[in-house]
């Protein structure tokens, strides 16, 4: 069975009564992927705005493997020392990862950023020698659009992931640069300029399909 684990921030989490990109993902999984896999991860909730935790279940579509490795206001640093452990009692063979928003917007700029990225794959592989990684690079938030200075944080870090990605690529341990939908708009396929509505989802899980399909040849190509 192969065993895909979800690691994230808020876009990933997501929140009461949302599906989710993970639920996109893995419908288009179903639909399309011919063998056994499953989500997977030390974490199945949803953040409860009102309770400011995540203490949620209550998912717009909760007949799915919610298992995921996310959390609202985490980023790569927040996840670096968590990987480890959480690939080796989940047991995960791809790591499907979408961070750097929240550490560039209040942790750290594009180069520790990209330093963080490092480590995490180190505790990953430390974890399992073998594991797929997939990275979504940060996609401007409205922020971007009125800090220039953030802006240009956030088109660093994504030069230096796919620098990073190209330079800890492994025949053994394969890591692939997703690429964002370039449709991707916060107006549209958002709900407050960040979070992404039902539009969003689809395309952040197209992102990581699209890859795994054309850099593994895993599925076949998104479909809503």
């Amino acid at each position: 069975m192969l065993r895909f684990m979800p690691v994230g921030d808020s876009m990933t989490i997501g929140s009461t009564g949302e599906h989710t990109w993970r639920y996109r993902l893995w419908q288009h999984l179903c639909r399309s992927y011919g063998g056994p896999f499953t989500l997977v991860g030390p974490r199945e909730t949803l953040y409860d705005k009102l309770a400011e935790a995540p203490v949620s279940y209550a998912y717009a579509e909760p007949d799915f493997p919610r298992a995921h490795l996310a959390g609202w206001g985490e980023g790569w640093q927040h996840m670096a020392p968590l990987i480890g452990d959480a690939v080796r009692s989940c047991r995960a063979d791809v790591l499907l990862v979408s961070l750097g928003l929240i550490d560039l917007g209040f942790y750290t700029n594009a180069e520790q950023t990209a330093e963080n990225v490092r480590a995490f794959t180190a505790e990953a592989r430390a974890a399992n020698r073998r594991v797929g990684m997939v990275w979504l690079p940060v996609t401007p938030n409205v922020r971007a659009q009125s800090d220039a200075a953030f802006a240009g944080e956030v088109t660093r870090f994504n030069e230096l992931l796919a620098k990073t990605a190209a330079d800890l690529d492994e025949p053994g341990s394969p890591v692939l640069l997703a690429s964002p939908s370039p449709s991707y708009d916060v107006a549209t396929d958002t709900y407050d300029g960040t979070h992404p509505n039902a539009s969003g989802e689809h395309k952040i899980a197209a992102a990581f399909a699209g890859a795994m399909y054309q850099g593994w040849g895993l599925a076949g190509p998104y479909e809503k």
